[in-house]
């Protein structure tokens, strides 16, 4: 589930992600990626974001960029010393604050960061029902793997991740419980953010009715010097879903975790390629292929 914003055609796109994320697969267990590789078919994208925007991004631009991350074996120092700089920190500061004073977001220093508080916006006002035509697209892929009775690892980046989420929420509400998505991986979420926090279906509601429950695991991976996940660490926001037995794991994946990825603007910590590429993710994606928790 991708996040915001117009991406690629998506047959070209969905190679771009499924390179990355083989690779990421591969550098933690060679001959497991190397398997995966073969297995294209099993990799199914949402493309929810021309249906969204009415208008694709041009790949080009980034294929250079993302050959160049798919070469990089890890991090430079320079990635590590820009991720956690103190300018950084001080930008962090400031969308927190915006976080908890709405009135404050118009003057965010970032237009990025702005751009992606207004794209959230527009999700939950859902004019026109759009976003709910989004939700329907990922609900209609859950409701075949449901018919299959197949193990789903469903991976949100960003914005994707919100709409991940409240999909599952409604789904939850109308169909029975015999069948879970077997792992949520939320890349870069916005989730630990308030004002997406206080949007969600399900939101004003309370005890169990407030989650989704169909969902065994959930591994949540942030970056270092993330901004758009301002609260990097989801398990003690979503700790309710654990003591009322909705979930068996919430785990964060956030310690020494960096996004190297880097185009002509620089490095971008956010970019899907760099978070599928990571061995953090890849290690998650290689225990749930493996069977770690009780599947063949």
């Amino acid at each position: 589930m991708p996040g915001q914003s117009p991406k690629p055609p998506p047959e070209e796109y969905r190679a771009e992600l499924w390179r990355c994320l083989v690779e990421g697969v591969r550098r933690v267990d060679a001959p497991l990626g190397e398997s995966l590789a073969r297995r294209r078919a099993c990799f199914h994208l949402i493309a929810w974001n021309y249906f969204y925007y009415g208008e694709h991004d041009e790949l080009d631009r980034d294929r250079e960029w993302i050959d160049r991350l798919l070469a990089t074996p890890g991090p430079s120092e320079r990635d590590i010393r820009e991720a956690r700089s103190w300018r950084t920190r001080v930008a962090w500061l400031i969308y927190s604050l915006g976080d908890l004073l709405p009135f404050l977001v118009h003057f965010l220093p970032d237009p990025e960061i702005r751009a992606t508080l207004e794209a959230s916006r527009r999700y939950f006002e859902n004019h026109d029902g759009v976003a709910g035509g989004v939700r329907d697209l990922l609900s209609s892929a859950l409701d075949e793997a449901a018919k299959e009775q197949a193990r789903v690892l469903l991976i949100g980046h960003s914005l994707g991740s919100v709409i991940a989420y409240d999909t599952l929420w409604e789904r939850d509400r109308r169909e029975p419980r015999d069948w879970s998505v077997d792992l949520l991986l939320t890349l870069g979420s916005p989730l630990g953010v308030r004002f997406i926090q206080r949007r969600l279906r399900g939101a004003r509601a309370s005890g169990g009715k407030r989650y989704p429950g169909n969902l065994r695991r959930w591994i949540n991976v942030a970056a270092v010097g993330e901004l758009r996940a301002l609260d990097r660490m989801l398990r003690g926001d979503y700790l309710p879903m654990l003591e009322l037995g909705l979930i068996e794991e919430i785990r964060d994946e956030t310690e020494g975790v960096y996004n190297y990825f880097r185009n002509e603007n620089g490095l971008n910590v956010h970019r899907d390629y760099g978070y599928l590429v990571n061995t953090v993710t890849g290690h998650a994606v290689a225990d749930w292929l493996r069977g770690k928790w009780g599947h063949s």
